[in-house]
Protein backbone atom coordinates (compact mmCIF):
# COMPACT_ATOMS: atom_id res chain seq x y z
CA UNK A 1 0.00 0.00 0.00
CA UNK A 2 2.92 2.63 0.60
CA UNK A 3 4.84 1.50 -2.22
CA UNK A 4 1.73 2.91 -4.48
CA UNK A 5 0.85 5.39 -2.54
CA UNK A 6 4.34 6.98 -2.92
CA UNK A 7 4.32 5.85 -6.85
CA UNK A 8 1.01 7.63 -7.14
CA UNK A 9 2.27 10.69 -5.52
CA UNK A 10 5.38 11.30 -7.80
CA UNK A 11 2.99 10.79 -10.87
CA UNK A 12 0.50 13.51 -9.97
CA UNK A 13 1.87 15.40 -7.19
CA UNK A 14 -1.57 15.70 -5.67
CA UNK A 15 -2.37 14.21 -2.10
CA UNK A 16 -3.57 10.28 -2.94
CA UNK A 17 -6.67 9.13 -1.68
CA UNK A 18 -8.42 5.65 -0.92
CA UNK A 19 -10.11 5.93 -3.76
CA UNK A 20 -7.77 6.96 -6.01
CA UNK A 21 -5.85 3.28 -4.91
CA UNK A 22 -8.88 1.51 -4.82
CA UNK A 23 -8.50 0.02 -8.56
CA UNK A 24 -5.10 -1.69 -7.64
CA UNK A 25 -6.50 -3.39 -4.76
CA UNK A 26 -9.03 -5.58 -4.45
CA UNK A 27 -9.85 -4.14 -1.23
CA UNK A 28 -12.84 -2.18 0.25
CA UNK A 29 -12.54 1.89 0.53
CA UNK A 30 -13.29 1.12 4.43
CA UNK A 31 -10.03 -0.96 4.80
CA UNK A 32 -8.03 1.00 2.45
CA UNK A 33 -8.91 3.52 4.35
CA UNK A 34 -7.80 2.00 7.60
CA UNK A 35 -4.28 0.82 5.85
CA UNK A 36 -3.81 4.72 4.89
CA UNK A 37 -4.61 5.47 8.45
CA UNK A 38 -1.92 3.37 9.54
CA UNK A 39 0.33 3.96 7.66
CA UNK A 40 0.16 8.00 8.96
CA UNK A 41 -0.32 7.14 12.32
CA UNK A 42 3.56 5.28 11.64
CA UNK A 43 4.94 7.93 10.48
CA UNK A 44 5.50 7.13 6.65
CA UNK A 45 2.47 9.58 5.21
CA UNK A 46 0.72 12.77 6.84
CA UNK A 47 -2.58 14.59 5.63
CA UNK A 48 -1.47 18.36 4.95
CA UNK A 49 -5.66 18.89 5.19
CA UNK A 50 -7.98 17.40 6.99
CA UNK A 51 -10.33 16.63 4.05
CA UNK A 52 -7.19 15.60 1.61
CA UNK A 53 -5.54 12.73 0.91
CA UNK A 54 -2.19 11.49 2.33
CA UNK A 55 1.43 12.56 0.93
CA UNK A 56 4.60 10.86 1.83
CA UNK A 57 6.85 11.69 5.26
CA UNK A 58 10.76 11.58 4.54
CA UNK A 59 10.52 8.38 6.66
CA UNK A 60 7.95 7.12 3.64
CA UNK A 61 9.99 8.18 1.05
CA UNK A 62 13.11 6.49 2.88
CA UNK A 63 11.27 2.93 2.92
CA UNK A 64 10.10 2.96 -0.40
CA UNK A 65 13.61 3.94 -1.75
CA UNK A 66 15.16 0.82 0.85
CA UNK A 67 12.78 -1.78 0.17
CA UNK A 68 10.06 -1.18 -1.91
CA UNK A 69 11.21 0.63 -5.12
CA UNK A 70 12.09 -1.97 -8.08
CA UNK A 71 14.77 -1.30 -9.96
CA UNK A 72 14.07 0.20 -13.37
CA UNK A 73 16.85 -0.96 -16.48
CA UNK A 74 17.54 1.77 -18.26
CA UNK A 75 16.20 1.84 -21.65
CA UNK A 76 18.25 1.25 -24.87
CA UNK A 77 17.84 4.88 -26.10
CA UNK A 78 18.80 6.78 -22.58
CA UNK A 79 21.81 4.35 -22.92
CA UNK A 80 22.80 5.07 -26.27
CA UNK A 81 22.37 8.81 -25.53
CA UNK A 82 24.81 8.67 -22.65
CA UNK A 83 27.50 7.29 -24.81
CA UNK A 84 26.96 9.79 -27.89
CA UNK A 85 27.29 12.70 -25.04
CA UNK A 86 30.95 11.54 -25.00
CA UNK A 87 31.32 11.06 -28.43
CA UNK A 88 33.51 14.13 -28.79
CA UNK A 89 37.30 14.68 -28.45
CA UNK A 90 37.66 16.00 -24.74
CA UNK A 91 40.69 18.54 -24.40
CA UNK A 92 40.44 18.70 -20.91
CA UNK A 93 39.09 17.15 -17.32
CA UNK A 94 36.78 20.53 -17.01
CA UNK A 95 35.52 19.72 -20.62
CA UNK A 96 34.49 15.98 -19.45
CA UNK A 97 33.08 17.48 -16.70
CA UNK A 98 30.97 19.98 -17.88
CA UNK A 99 29.69 17.96 -20.74
CA UNK A 100 28.53 14.98 -17.79
CA UNK A 101 26.51 17.55 -16.12
CA UNK A 102 24.96 18.62 -19.24
CA UNK A 103 24.16 14.83 -19.90
CA UNK A 104 22.20 13.79 -16.37
CA UNK A 105 20.87 17.60 -16.99
CA UNK A 106 19.29 16.44 -20.01
CA UNK A 107 18.48 13.08 -19.20
CA UNK A 108 16.47 13.50 -15.33
CA UNK A 109 14.98 16.17 -15.96
CA UNK A 110 16.26 17.89 -12.75
CA UNK A 111 19.18 19.88 -11.56
CA UNK A 112 22.78 18.37 -12.28
CA UNK A 113 26.05 18.80 -10.08
CA UNK A 114 29.46 17.51 -10.72
CA UNK A 115 32.45 17.96 -8.50
CA UNK A 116 36.28 17.09 -8.60
CA UNK A 117 37.22 16.50 -5.10
CA UNK A 118 41.24 18.43 -5.50
CA UNK A 119 38.77 21.61 -6.37
CA UNK A 120 38.09 23.70 -3.71
CA UNK A 121 35.53 26.06 -5.35
CA UNK A 122 34.41 24.35 -8.30
CA UNK A 123 31.32 22.68 -8.96
CA UNK A 124 29.64 22.12 -12.73
CA UNK A 125 25.77 22.24 -12.69
CA UNK A 126 23.20 22.38 -14.91
CA UNK A 127 19.66 22.39 -15.08
CA UNK A 128 19.12 24.98 -12.62
CA UNK A 129 15.28 25.99 -14.86
CA UNK A 130 14.44 21.83 -14.41
CA UNK A 131 13.62 21.94 -10.86
CA UNK A 132 11.67 24.96 -10.94
CA UNK A 133 9.04 23.36 -13.51
CA UNK A 134 8.12 21.30 -9.69
CA UNK A 135 5.48 23.11 -7.80
CA UNK A 136 7.56 22.87 -4.95
CA UNK A 137 9.72 25.44 -6.21
CA UNK A 138 7.24 27.92 -7.41
CA UNK A 139 7.68 29.88 -3.99
CA UNK A 140 9.92 32.95 -5.28
CA UNK A 141 11.98 32.70 -1.69
CA UNK A 142 12.39 28.80 -2.52
CA UNK A 143 14.28 29.77 -6.08
CA UNK A 144 16.24 32.43 -4.36
CA UNK A 145 17.60 30.13 -1.55
CA UNK A 146 18.15 27.73 -4.08
CA UNK A 147 19.75 29.94 -6.71
CA UNK A 148 22.15 30.96 -3.62
CA UNK A 149 23.23 27.71 -2.83
CA UNK A 150 24.54 27.05 -5.99
CA UNK A 151 26.09 29.82 -6.64
CA UNK A 152 28.34 29.95 -3.50
CA UNK A 153 29.13 25.99 -3.69
CA UNK A 154 30.99 25.98 -0.48
CA UNK A 155 27.70 23.97 1.30
CA UNK A 156 27.50 21.54 -1.89
CA UNK A 157 30.62 21.19 -2.15
CA UNK A 158 31.24 20.02 1.36
CA UNK A 159 28.00 17.87 0.99
CA UNK A 160 29.12 16.20 -2.25
CA UNK A 161 32.41 15.43 -1.44
CA UNK A 162 32.47 14.30 1.77
CA UNK A 163 32.80 10.46 2.61
CA UNK A 164 33.91 9.89 -1.67
CA UNK A 165 34.92 6.39 -0.35
CA UNK A 166 31.14 5.37 0.26
CA UNK A 167 29.00 4.06 -2.93
CA UNK A 168 26.01 5.67 -4.03
CA UNK A 169 23.76 7.58 -1.89
CA UNK A 170 20.44 9.38 -1.39
CA UNK A 171 19.43 12.19 0.74
CA UNK A 172 16.05 12.61 1.40
CA UNK A 173 14.71 15.71 2.68
CA UNK A 174 16.47 16.14 6.53
CA UNK A 175 18.93 13.92 5.21
CA UNK A 176 20.81 16.67 3.29
CA UNK A 177 21.47 18.91 6.65
CA UNK A 178 21.38 21.83 4.65
CA UNK A 179 18.09 23.29 6.67
CA UNK A 180 17.48 26.00 3.50
CA UNK A 181 16.40 23.21 1.31
CA UNK A 182 15.68 20.24 3.54
CA UNK A 183 11.93 20.55 3.19
CA UNK A 184 11.22 19.79 -0.56
CA UNK A 185 14.78 18.59 -1.98
CA UNK A 186 16.29 15.45 -2.29
CA UNK A 187 19.62 14.56 -3.50
CA UNK A 188 20.88 11.25 -5.47
CA UNK A 189 24.84 11.38 -5.72
CA UNK A 190 27.14 8.63 -7.06
CA UNK A 191 31.01 8.76 -7.26
CA UNK A 192 33.41 8.58 -10.37
CA UNK A 193 36.88 7.62 -10.23
CA UNK A 194 40.55 7.48 -12.18
CA UNK A 195 41.80 3.94 -11.84
CA UNK A 196 40.71 2.41 -8.61
CA UNK A 197 40.59 5.64 -7.24
CA UNK A 198 37.30 8.07 -6.11
CA UNK A 199 38.10 11.71 -7.17
CA UNK A 200 34.99 13.00 -7.39
CA UNK A 201 30.95 13.25 -7.15
CA UNK A 202 27.76 13.23 -9.58
CA UNK A 203 24.49 14.03 -8.37
CA UNK A 204 21.26 14.95 -9.06
CA UNK A 205 19.28 17.68 -7.31
CA UNK A 206 15.43 17.33 -6.87
CA UNK A 207 12.02 17.77 -5.44
CA UNK A 208 11.52 14.98 -3.07
CA UNK A 209 8.76 13.62 -5.20
CA UNK A 210 11.40 13.02 -7.75
CA UNK A 211 11.61 9.66 -9.80
CA UNK A 212 14.14 7.66 -7.73
CA UNK A 213 13.99 4.20 -9.64
CA UNK A 214 14.83 6.15 -13.27
CA UNK A 215 17.38 8.68 -11.61
CA UNK A 216 19.18 6.22 -9.76
CA UNK A 217 19.75 3.94 -13.06
CA UNK A 218 20.56 6.71 -15.25
CA UNK A 219 23.09 8.48 -12.71
CA UNK A 220 24.81 5.09 -12.53
CA UNK A 221 25.19 4.25 -15.85
CA UNK A 222 26.54 7.76 -16.10
CA UNK A 223 28.95 7.08 -13.76
CA UNK A 224 30.04 3.83 -15.37
CA UNK A 225 30.31 5.77 -18.56
CA UNK A 226 32.66 8.72 -17.22
CA UNK A 227 34.73 6.07 -15.40
CA UNK A 228 35.55 4.28 -18.46
CA UNK A 229 35.97 7.98 -20.49
CA UNK A 230 38.30 9.44 -17.65
CA UNK A 231 40.67 5.91 -18.22
CA UNK A 232 41.20 6.91 -21.33
CA UNK A 233 41.75 10.17 -21.08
Amino acid sequence: MLSAAVSEYIATGEPVSSQELAGSFDLSPATLRNILAELEDDGYLFSPHTSSGRVPTDKGYRYYVDFLMSDQALGEQQRKAILSGYNARFSSLENILDRTSDIIASLTHYTALVSFSEWEDRIFYRGLSNIFAHPEFHDFEKIAILVGLLEEKKQLLQLLNQRLEEPFKIYIGEEIACPCINDVCSLVISPYRSGTKRIGRIAVLGPRRMSYDSTISTLEFISDTLNSVLEGF
